[in-house]
């Protein structure tokens, strides 16, 4: 286990590495690649987002806690201006809406990271201990491999997990996935984070499905700072789930040790980047909502710390 593995400080995070779901929804792009000038249109929406978190600086976010989590192929401009202005930045390395994790840039991973240099490495991971094994098997492995370069070369490293529920484990819960979610998948999670640490896996921040009780925030933060691993965070990704869901969820994590923030993204910019699209709201509007959402969960968070 690295002597350096962990997170200590809050971390505040305006996710927007969108890119299927993004093109599909705001779009109606699904199935092929965007062409050159879409492209272009889906960057500049990006930027919207971005501005937003710079104008929430502005408005009392502290810098030091929060951070952006954008991709590559439409944030690049956001992740070299973050870069130049001294903006922690959070990149993913995973192809995007797929079941199974792979490298974005196959085995080139690592020069992409050398070019942005971001304050963490991100991966989202679809991963049910009582799922498929052999799919488990393999993605653990790619796991392992990025796990330790990011190692080698001293980069931190953020794990969203995703714990989708099995077609047994749905019916278990006799279909209602609010029940899976508030009763199964708690413990799948810690399951998760302990096989895959068996895999030689070994994240700084989980990035983690809220939980609505206290006891459970505990039990999955406690799995992950288990085995002498008392720095690493975890962080509660929003999921694109109502405000006042969102809301519950950091109320809980907040007040518990090792859930270190949040990272909330379409509950934050969805909204504003409709009303844009639909000529609803000028850009001005759009990039002060975004700004307005964003600083509202910094708030709460704060607040409840």
């Amino acid at each position: 286990m690295p002597s350096t593995l962990g997170y200590t400080k809050d971390l505040l995070v305006m996710p927007f590495d969108h890119r299927g779901s993004f093109l599909e929804k705001l779009f109606g792009i699904k199935g092929r690649q965007p062409t050159a000038e879409e492209t272009v249109t889906v960057a500049s929406f990006k930027e919207i987002v971005y501005d937003g978190f710079r104008k929430a600086l502005t408005l009392g976010v502290p810098k030091d806690k929060a951070a952006i989590l954008v991709d590559e192929q439409f944030g690049e401009k956001c992740l070299l201006d973050a870069r130049k202005n001294g903006i922690a930045a959070c990149m993913p390395v995973e192809k995007s809406g797929q079941d199974e994790f792979d490298f974005e840039y196959g085995k080139d991973y690592g020069a992409h990271l050398d070019t942005f240099n971001p304050a963490l490495t991100k991966v989202l991971v679809r991963y049910n201990t009582g799922g498929d094994a052999v799919m488990n098997t393999r993605q653990a492995a790619r796991l392992k491999e990025l796990s330790e370069y990011l190692k080698k070369t001293n980069r931190k490293f953020m794990f969203e997990l995703l714990v989708p529920a099995t077609d047994a484990q749905l019916k278990e819960c006799g279909g209602d996935k609010g029940k899976y979610d508030t009763g199964m998948r708690p413990k799948l999670m810690a399951a998760a984070i302990r096989e895959l640490r068996k895999h030689g896996v070994e994240p700084d921040v989980w990035k983690l499905e809220g939980v609505e009780k206290p006891e459970d925030a505990r039990m999955v933060a406690d799995a992950a700072r288990e085995g002498g691993r008392g720095d690493v965070g975890v962080i509660v990704l929003g999921r694109g789930e109502s405000a006042e869901k969102v809301k519950e969820w950091l109320k809980v994590g907040a007040k518990v040790p090792g859930v270190i923030g949040f990272a909330v993204g379409r509950t934050v910019f969805w909204d504003a980047l409709v009303g844009f699209r639909d000529k609803k709201l000028t850009r001005e509007a759009a990039v002060d909502l975004v700004a307005k959402n964003y600083k509202g969960f910094v708030d709460l968070w704060m607040e409840h710390r």
